[in-house]
């Protein structure tokens, strides 16, 4: 099978397009490529695979089990694939606890994707009322991550 390599131009186009059509997704394909772009409730992702493939969960994807339960009102998920950091360094203190209020645009954790270390920022001000990741863990497209209220 031959390597995919991203079109950049393309998939800023596609983002650009979601947030002028007010889209939640928006797939293109061509040349045997197939681009998705998604909305995810903290940003914008995109996955490139070949026609065919399998699609990834959607944005607003509740976790698989019988204990899964409603994604409440103000969750924030995943918008990648990635392991999940709660402190800025390791061994460092969470950057936000359950009942700390934040403020919009403040760093809630990070994602590390592809060796790149990705802010996940709050889109509101409000109260921290749950988190449901922890330290180190894997994380999904569209896994709840945090609630903020």
């Amino acid at each position: 099978m031959a390597k995919l390599e991203p079109d950049d131009k393309l998939i800023r186009k596609l983002a650009a397009l979601l947030d002028e059509t007010g889209l939640t997704e928006i797939e293109y394909e061509a040349d045997g490529q197939r681009i998705r772009v998604g909305r995810a409730a903290s940003g914008v992702a995109a996955s490139v695979a070949p026609p065919g493939a399998p699609q990834a969960p959607g944005a607003q994807a509740a976790p698989a089990g019988p204990a899964a339960e409603a994604v409440p009102q103000g969750t924030i998920v995943s918008p990648m694939v990635g392991t999940v950091y709660v402190a800025a360094e390791p061994g460092g203190a969470p950057l936000v606890k359950v009942g700390d209020l934040v403020t919009e645009g403040q760093t809630l954790l990070i994602i590390e994707a592809m060796k790149v270390m990705n802010p996940m920022t709050s889109p509101r001000a409000g109260k921290i009322t749950r988190i449901f990741v922890s330290d180190g863990q894997p994380v999904e497209f569209g896994e709840p991550l945090i609630v903020v209220d």
